[in-house]
């Protein structure tokens, strides 16, 4: 959960600035500017593909070079993580006359002065004298500024005549190819939808026949047994939850994540207030709360949540090195306890043994946790000794995301993080710290992965916003990854954009030299928080489709070939409906509801068994609040049960009076 600069109103950055080791001291200053560089064209034309790349040159480490390097990364990590805002910047500026000389110039005109000279009155005359236009300071030049960066990259940005190539940096790729994004419908794609692993597939029926005409076939009986089958499949698939929502659930807090447990009869929903709802849904379209459980002594807020294989307990996770786990019977009325995953000394821990956790996953065969951490590392603890058996420092950044390739298997499992690949690891060789394969092709840091419980498949959704599909048997061997070194690709965007604030760039998007993927899904927004995206089940939808949620307030549905299948507007949903006795989120009225309402879509769940989909989201003027919205395939806009659609409840399912209602009230 790397990044570098928070912006105003971001729900995750101090945790993410408590989980990094690189914590300077508050005290700290760091000037704007306090040694002018000298800047020579020629050497720039020669170095600049080694060092904006990351492929260092040997020689240039020999005289020293990687030193300096580092020393820039130190205070730039100093800049970016100062405590309490307290910065002083300092701009040093050296008077230049109208004929570009220094008052102080010498006669000699050596060839490094001029430089130094030259350099120093382009920087007089892009921030010394006030004006504004082609060529002088823009917003994203000094937000580079402000954040460290190299000076004559970011502020000159000069022209390369070479050619450029894959290890181009992509700040220079001004008119970047526009058929450089991956075709969709995708071949791979299709070739999976055709090949019966993701749910029915008949090239002799028409994709637009109805459900009605599906039903009639059925009842009459038409076909053999292998046509019902694939006609009862044919059906699941095209009962795609609809935007107009069965309720909606609102949170005085945003809703971290949400899910059912297999069977469905139970759905947890994860606040950032530390506590953790627990719902009946044996009817799921009747649902019943029974529990609350609290997360002791948590810090900043619920980071995951996992229900173990025969849905007794509840493990859930904050940014601490400690797991909680709660019982699910609701006549269990006793405290959770708290498993500690750091053990009493932990090698390549940090802070003192302690660590924060963003994943958690039960394995099938419930006996083992597997933590992804902040320590860049994957805890695996024995439930039954209770103790960690493995911390392995796996990747070179945050881990966010775990999870088992196969709920009857413990041994494989997949790990996630903010340097850009998921690794492969197996639980019964994973003592040596050498991975059994990795996935790479992401340019940003993942958010999230998802198996598909067969063993085989893998989803993840990426900051540079992607999701991809990957295939167990493509995987990159270690030996390759070792002799590749395919992450010096990334490894200089680590610091160009951080999700949680920017705008991602498109032009910043290139086809990894050495993607293994299968499948790239794009459309949707991965920004501000860990996004989630899931593949639909096998009950309810024949295991056709993946789906993930969005900054943008939607959840996206694709098919396998990336094409689109359905887009739920959660915020439409969510707009006005907030109950009126909280004051602090109620929508102005007289500002209109489309300024003053945001949604951000962070997790969704797809029900086992009935075509219903919960959307967990941020809401409200400044998204500090949530809902958790349910939405059910329907054809129209109108229920005849009893309740109705679109009904607003409270966290213990009790409806509250909207601002609509009570409007409507006042005029009677």
């Amino acid at each position: 959960m790397s990044g570098q600069h928070a912006g105003s109103g971001d729900h995750e950055s101090e945790a993410y600035d408590s989980s990094h080791e690189h914590l300077p001291d508050s005290d700290s200053d760091v000037p704007w500017f306090t040694e002018v560089p000298p800047h020579n064209e020629d050497e720039d034309d020669d170095d600049d593909d080694g060092d904006e790349y990351g492929l260092e040159n040997e020689d240039e480490d020999e005289d020293g070079d990687e030193g300096a390097e580092d020393e820039d990364e130190d205070d730039e990590d100093q800049f970016l993580d100062a405590e309490g805002g307290e910065v002083e910047l300092e701009l040093i500026i050296q008077e230049v006359t109208d004929d570009g000389n220094t008052d102080n110039q010498t006669t000699t005109g050596a060839q490094a002065d001029a430089a130094q000279q030259s350099l120093q009155q382009r920087i007089l005359r892009i921030i010394g004298n006030g004006r504004t236009g082609p060529g002088y300071l823009t917003s994203r030049q000094l937000l580079a500024l402000l954040r460290g960066q190299d000076l004559n990259r970011v502020i000159f940005d000069e022209e390369d005549d070479e050619e450029e190539d894959v290890w181009r940096s992509t700040r220079r790729r001004r008119n970047p190819d526009p058929n450089r994004f991956p075709k969709v419908p995708s071949e791979e794609g299709q070739k999976l939808m055709a090949s019966g692993l993701f749910g029915a597939f008949d090239k002799r029926e028409p994709d637009y026949k109805r459900l009605a005409r599906r039903i009639l076939d059925r009842e009459l009986g038409l076909r053999d047994r292998s046509g019902r089958k694939t006609h009862q499949g044919l059906m699941a698939q095209h009962m795609i939850p609809s935007t107009k929502p069965e309720m909606v659930i609102h949170y005085d807090d945003p809703v971290c994540c949400g899910q059912f447990s297999d069977d469905g009869n139970f759905f947890y929903a994860c606040v950032k207030d530390f506590r953790v709802r627990m719902y009946d849904t044996s009817n799921p379209y009747s649902w019943r709360h029974y529990k609350t459980v609290t997360y002791p002594f948590g810090q900043w807020t619920l980071t995951d949540a996992d229900l173990s294989p025969d849905n007794k307990w509840l493990a859930y996770t904050s940014l601490q090195s400690s797991v909680c786990f709660a019982p699910t019977d609701p006549d269990d009325t006793g405290d959770p306890y708290a498993l500690n995953l750091a053990g009493p000394s932990q090698r390549g821990s940090r802070q003192g043994g302690a660590f924060a956790i963003f994943s958690v996953r039960f394995s099938g065969d419930g006996r083992l946790l597997v933590a992804g951490t902040g320590a860049e590392s994957i805890v695996v603890y024995d439930i039954e000794r209770r103790q960690p058996i493995h911390h392995v420092a796996g990747h070179h950044n945050d881990v966010n995301a775990v999870c088992f390739a196969d709920k009857l298997s413990p041994h494989i499992l997949y790990s996630g993080s903010d340097d850009c690949t998921i690794k492969v690891w197996d639980t019964r060789s994973i003592g040596d710290s050498r991975e059994a394969g990795a996935f790479v092709g992401h340019l940003q840091g993942l958010t999230y992965i998802d198996s598909k419980d067969d063993g085989r498949y893998i989803l993840s959704n990426g900051k540079d916003q992607t999701m991809k599909l990957w295939d167990l048997r493509m995987a990159m061997t270690t030996a390759r990854y070792e002799q590749l070194d395919p992450t010096r690709i990334t490894r200089p965007h680590e610091y160009d954009y951080d999700y949680r604030w920017q705008e991602y760039d498109d032009r910043q998007w290139f086809k990894h030299p050495h993607d293994n993927s299968l499948v790239t899904f794009r459309g949707h927004k991965v920004q501000r928080t860990l996004i989630r995206c899931h593949f639909s089940p096998p009950g309810s939808t024949n295991s056709r489709y993946v789906y993930s949620g969005s900054q943008d307030g939607f959840v996206y549905v694709w098919n396998l070939d990336a094409t689109l299948a359905a887009k739920i507007d959660v915020k439409s949903t969510t707009r006005g409906l907030r109950p009126s006795p909280d004051r602090r989120y109620r929508v102005h009225q007289s500002r209109g509801t489309e300024e003053s309402w945001l949604t951000l879509v962070r997790d969704a769940a797809w029900h086992p068994n009935a075509p219903l989909l919960v959307a967990s989201s941020w809401d409200g003027p400044t998204m500090g609040a949530g809902t958790a919205t349910l939405h059910s395939f329907n054809e129209n806009d109108v229920d005849e049960s009893d309740a109705g659609m679109g009904v607003s409840l409270n966290e213990k399912l009790v409806a509250e009076e909207t601002p609509q209602e009570s409007s409507r009230a006042s005029r009677w």
